[in-house]
């Protein structure tokens, strides 16, 4: 890894992540650039491209939620300081799969890398999932009661993560795959489902 690529991303990217919301934060950009490069030696491909692809993945939430992949993408490529350790083929190519990452796209990412950084954006530990998804229920209805927080919740977790719903595994990573069969048996599970937003919920309130 060129240390001078590092020195900037960590000092300029990743400091904006501390200003998103909960479920995107620089431990979240983190986690997908640590998970990210472990998939780059598994698949032979560019760890570095790899490596910035994860970091610039969702520094479109600056600019909005619902298209923030795209705005990554152009973010990506239209920093210049980028053209010191990358050719325009392959930012192209990063950029591609910086769009490319969002679970809810229909369509397979077009390379490798796409794979790669949707894949390792998939972190699907259970509990995470679910604290997340109560988190930004909140944001859409401050103030909800836990009814109102919880239908919302459960709506999207059974549209997203049920059997037949919309987040596709591109690369089948055993992490993945575990997890997502977990939280497959927690949502088929409802009573067990609420009892775990309610901790979340009371644990709000008791802040």
């Amino acid at each position: 890894m060129n240390p001078d690529l590092r020195h900037y991303i960590e000092q300029t990217i990743l400091p904006q992540y501390d200003t998103f919301d909960g479920g995107h934060r620089r431990d979240h950009a983190l986690t997908v650039i640590d998970e990210s490069l472990k998939l780059a030696q598994q698949y032979n491909a560019d760890e570095q491209m790899a490596y910035t692809i994860a970091a610039y993945h969702d520094i479109g939430l600056r600019i909005d939620r619902e298209l923030h992949h795209i705005h990554s993408g152009e973010i990506l490529m239209a920093d210049r300081t980028l053209r010191q350790w990358f050719t325009e083929e392959q930012l192209h190519v990063m950029k591609e799969a910086v769009e490319d990452h969002r679970a809810s796209g229909k369509n397979p990412p077009r390379t490798i890398y796409g794979a790669i950084v949707a894949e390792a954006d998939r972190q699907i530990e259970p509990l995470t999932v679910i604290h997340r998804t109560m988190a930004y229920s909140a944001k859409l209805y401050p103030g909800g009661d836990f009814n109102t927080l919880y239908e919302r919740s459960l709506e999207h977790l059974l549209e997203k993560y049920a059997e037949g719903g919309y987040m596709r595994l591109w690369l089948n990573s055993d992490r993945n795959v575990r997890g997502l069969n977990e939280l497959r048996a927690v949502i088929r599970n409802e009573e067990h489902l609420r009892s775990l937003c309610r901790e979340w919920y009371d644990s709000q309130a008791k802040r």
